[in-house]
């Protein structure tokens, strides 16, 4: 997705496990930096679930705050604001059309979105489940979502190629006739 912006703000996300695979979604759907907000989370812990390092390469960024609000700084005019809960009202994620450029807001783990960050939002949205996922499986389901959606998702082997790692020499053969 050329000239886009793509960054997931965090609020005072309580689990270094959560973060660390939050991190590694990131890379793995090319998101231009992390934010979060809070003091639960300690930048200092290794994040174990952050396998491929993504905290080296992508910004994780405190907002020294703890405010939610503070992720909404700096927001240019072209980036829309997406807050994803379980919020009623909400667009479910299947219809949802993501912007160009987008910073997604995810709430904490063991809380919900502020309704002031809500009343400031261009959009809503929810993954329909029954009951709620953890904050790393949410950010996930909504990278793939919004891959899953662009011209990227069609580039085939291109894609496979720049993902995959040096243990995955694979292919699928022609089947032959029998």
């Amino acid at each position: 997705m050329p000239n886009t912006t793509v960054s997931i703000g965090l609020i005072n996300p309580k689990s270094i496990t959560n973060v660390g695979a939050v991190m590694r979604a990131a890379g793995c759907y090319q998101v231009d930096q992390v934010l979060y907000t809070g003091q639960r989370y300690d930048r200092a812990v290794k994040m174990s679930t952050d396998t491929k390092k993504m905290s080296q390469t992508i910004p994780l960024l405190s907002m020294n705050s703890n405010d939610a609000m503070a992720l909404l700084e700096g927001v240019d005019a072209q980036t829309q604001i997406v807050c994803v809960d379980l919020i009623q009202g909400a667009t479910p994620l299947p219809a949802f059309q993501h912007p160009a450029k987008a910073l997604y807001l995810f709430g904490p783990e063991d809380g919900t979105i502020n309704q002031a960050v809500v009343d400031r939002a261009d959009h809503v949205v929810f993954v329909p489940t029954v009951g709620c996922m953890n904050l790393a499986a949410t950010v996930n389901v909504l990278l793939y979502d919004r891959l899953a959606k662009s011209d990227r998702a069609n580039a085939g082997d291109a894609l496979i190629c720049q993902s995959k790692d040096i243990n995955n020499n694979v292919k699928v053969r022609p089947k032959t006739p029998s």
